[in-house]
């Protein structure tokens, strides 16, 4: 008989990996589907490039280090779908796979695969992405026609400092439907947060971290003297919020722990967004509390099954 060990979270479900993960797909969709409704051929190539890429790059690994090849768990589709679609339609397509080869070689497979990655693999590669080439990925392309026929400009993000001098003004309704610039994914609100529903009804996540990250996000926007609104209706936030920072791997596991987690996502976003030099904080949030996960998990852990209160006494 051999003892088979394995790391932390030890949970019994008769939902399989694989299942959770097409769930996820499928709760992407609606996001995917407008990005390449506004933005045409080049958004859904980035799209195909970046999941290609991610697939391709786990069985490579795998088969070079001579471990089981778990690419039918489609995690690898997972990453490279959301590393698509939090990055521009203009995006190189050398740089979708070296963002993408990043995310699943470096940021998960060198810690383990999946299940031991401490950072969220497709944020990561977005950030690296962004350190690399900052003027590829703050290029925005704006739908500046009704929907049908896209004219694609290049303009300042909603988040930019500078949008009253340009003489550019988007409305809350702009931001809720997605008619602004941005990245492929993150534009329309309306869309993440069908995929949202989704998956809550799916019971592949829980409420508690996506609400916690924009209510969070909406109250010390309003303490620091920002739009409430307009804070958690553009940008990147409400993307990051549903099908980022509610990672299994690299968010903690108890309820208050998640809350903690939750809130300082939405106050490091809001204070990069106050006093950084670059207008958007979601990625930066998230990755900074992915990194706080371990510590949370060790200081504010799940009551232990039969544990009993500091004095209680046992029953003679």
């Amino acid at each position: 008989m051999s003892l088979r060990l394995s790391t932390a979270p030890h949970i019994r479900s008769p939902r399989s990996s694989t299942r959770l993960m097409l769930n996820v797909i499928i709760a992407l969709m609606p996001a995917a589907f407008f990005g390449v409704y506004n933005y045409g051929v080049k958004a859904l190539m980035v799209i195909l490039v970046s999941m290609a890429t991610a697939v391709l790059s786990e069985f490579s690994w795998q088969k070079i280090t001579q471990r089981p090849v778990r690419i039918r768990d489609c995690s690898a589709l997972v990453t490279g779908l959301i590393l698509a679609l939090v990055v521009t339609p203009e995006t190189p397509w050398w740089m979708i796979m070296i963002g993408s080869a990043f995310a699943i070689i470096v940021v998960k497979e060198l810690f383990g695969g999946i299940g031991d990655n401490f950072l969220n693999p497709a944020l990561a590669a977005r950030a690296m992405l962004l350190a690399s080439w900052p003027s590829v990925l703050t290029t925005h392309t704006a739908i500046v026609s009704k929907f049908g026929e896209v004219d694609a400009v290049a303009m300042a993000t909603p988040l930019a400092s500078n949008l009253e001098e340009l003489g550019i003004k988007f409305s809350y309704m702009d931001l809720l439907i997605g008619r602004i610039p941005g990245v492929i994914g993150e534009t329309c609100k309306l869309a993440i947060i069908v995929g949202f529903v989704y998956l809550i009804l799916s019971r592949t996540v829980t409420w508690r971290i996506p609400a916690f990250t924009v209510l969070s996000a909406f109250v010390f926007a309003w303490i620091f003297g920002l739009d409430p609104l307009y804070t958690i209706l553009s940008g990147g936030l409400i993307f990051a919020a549903a099908f980022m920072a509610n990672d299994y791997t690299t968010s903690p596991m108890s309820s208050y722990a998640q809350i903690v987690y939750a809130c300082g996502i939405g106050l490091i976003t809001v204070i990069i967004r106050k006093w950084g030099s670059y207008p958007e904080g979601a990625t930066y949030a998230v990755l900074f509390m992915n990194l706080l996960t371990p510590l949370l998990d060790r200081y504010i852990p799940h009551k232990v099954y039969g544990h009993k209160k500091t004095g209680e006494v046992k029953a003679q």
